[in-house]
């Protein structure tokens, strides 16, 4: 199961990053996790909102490049280690993972954040590890 996350080409100016939250915020769009990778002229920033397709909407109104991409939620226990056994699992599957960041949901869990370069074999491997793919209502509630 995947989720939409939101995905921002963002010039690296001074003020940009801000304005991306301001648009949101004026949109009532609840951020759930962020992370910016950057180059010297621009940065990619990537969302987990609580209302994906709306959040994009607002900021290409705003004259920001966004797109929804499909990525995987995974819940992981939060311990030393967890995520390991699932890295390992997608490495013995043949499947590499292209970008990855986290954050600690409101019980605590850890939820994961992939895209794989496989993503129609990518599910399997994270059931048959013992993982947990959260479902859209779960991740933006």
């Amino acid at each position: 199961m995947m989720v939409d996350q939101l995905t921002v080409f963002l010039e690296n100016e001074q003020g940009r990053l801000a304005a991306l939250a301001r648009a949101l915020g004026e949109a009532a769009i609840s951020m759930r996790a962020l992370t910016v990778a950057d180059t010297a002229k621009f940065g990619v920033v990537r969302i987990i909102a609580d209302q994906p397709a709306e959040a994009c909407q607002a900021l290409e109104a705003q004259g920001f490049r966004a797109a929804l991409t499909k990525v995987f939620a995974v819940e992981v226990e939060h311990v030393a280690g967890g995520l390991a056994p699932l890295l390992e699992a997608f490495d013995a599957a043949g499947i590499n993972v292209e970008y990855a960041y986290c954050f600690l949901s409101e019980g605590g869990r850890a939820v994961d954040v992939f895209r794989t370069d496989k993503a129609d074999e990518a599910e399997s491997v994270i059931s048959a590890a013992g993982f947990r793919s959260l479902a859209p209502e779960e991740l933006y509630a």
